[in-house]
């Protein structure tokens, strides 16, 4: 469906922010997803964010790595510059490009698997190097693309469509985050737009490594054994002449709960998520009580979203770097080439 191009017609009674565009314009592509799936919500939510920011679409600078996260950039901000980088390598790429033009804002949205398995390197240095982005997790538990295997982030008990247990330890991308120097850090769900939009304006405008990581429930994995309507049935059952997948659709996963209460919501696989929401009190400026916060929460089999962390004074990697205050495709030769006293004086340090 990405093929198909939406309409360029605005309605002349759309809503225009203070840049002059309407909510139409941070846009992007058709979704292929499937119906329901709570990526598209994230989407949708960046537009939104975007639009209420004023952003100048081509001052947006988006990156994506493998999995079904990384198609969602397709599906927001089309003017925006883009590059979908290799299987967990997406980090790096956006380091290099935010080196190269500091004046972008930077936005990368990967998955569970694309930045805890295969990209986890990647992502721990990002974070502790302290790029200028904002980096969304789209948080799943499973492997999408590959038919619903365990990931990194999956709970430690929970169980498969088919009953398989997880064995393995979580990885808490958050807790990381926070442990690295992270110096804003927060936790959605993708169903809450409520909670998830004025999340992702403060990581927008924010100087210094944003991290967002979103609980976006997967859709296409609840047919089970026994149900006539599941795949497996369907191609036992059947002789057809070529092998197509159709994903029934699923009613969007929506959560709306005031500070401090704990909600319960429950997948489409019949599954719970315990969500409790930072209580008003809650400071955000004390990055051990945030540990130790949702340490304790964890334990009680509760995952807490807000805003976790930020630092106010934050820098970030040019500040470390000491690098020039514009992009570097904008030097003249003139601040590009030494003198020759500035060469010598540099020949004789190394003496």
């Amino acid at each position: 469906m990405t093929y198909i191009a939406k309409p360029s017609l605005h309605h002349p009674s759309l809503e225009r922010n203070a840049a002059g565009h309407t909510r139409r314009d941070y846009e992007g592509r058709i979704s292929t997803l499937c119906a329901g799936c709570g990526h598209d919500s994230i989407s949708a939510s960046i537009i939104q964010a975007c639009f209420e920011i004023d952003l100048e679409p081509h001052r947006l600078a988006k990156f994506s790595g493998i999995g079904c996260s990384s198609k969602t950039p397709d599906y927001f901000v089309s003017p925006a510059h883009g590059f979908n980088a290799v299987h967990g390598r997406m980090p790096s790429v956006l380091t290099g490009a935010n080196i190269a033009a500091r004046d972008l804002i930077y936005l990368g949205v990967s998955g569970d698997g694309d930045s805890a398995s295969i990209g986890l390197g990647q992502f721990c240095h990002a974070v502790r190097r302290g790029v200028n982005m904002t980096y969304i997790v789209e948080n799943n538990g499973v492997y999408g693309l590959t038919k619903g295997q365990f990931s990194a982030t999956s709970d430690k008990g929970s169980k498969a469509k088919k009953g398989a247990e997880n064995k393995d330890a979580p990885i808490d991308l958050v807790m990381l985050a926070l442990q690295l120097g992270a110096t804003y850090v927060g936790r959605s769900f993708s169903g809450d737009k409520h909670q998830l939009v004025p999340l992702i304006k403060g990581a927008l405008s924010h100087k210094g490594t944003a991290i967002l990581d979103v609980l976006s429930p997967c859709v296409a994995f609840n047919n089970h054994v026994g149900s006539t309507k599941s795949f497996d049935y369907v191609r036992e059952h059947n002789e057809a002449v070529n092998r197509m997948d159709v994903i029934t659709p699923r009613a969007p996963i929506v959560a709306d709960y005031k500070p401090g209460e704990l909600k319960e919501v429950r997948q489409h696989d019949g599954s719970i998520l315990r969500l409790r929401k930072l209580e008003e009190d809650y400071d955000s400026t004390d990055r051990h009580a945030a540990l130790g916060y949702l340490a304790k929460k964890a334990a009680e089999g509760e995952i807490v979203t807000g805003l976790l962390f930020v630092d106010p004074d934050a820098s970030d990697l040019h500040d470390a770097l000491g690098t020039v205050h514009c992009a570097l495709n904008k030097l003249e030769d003139a601040e590009l080439v030494p003198s020759l006293s500035a060469l010598e004086k540099i020949n004789s340090s190394f003496r």
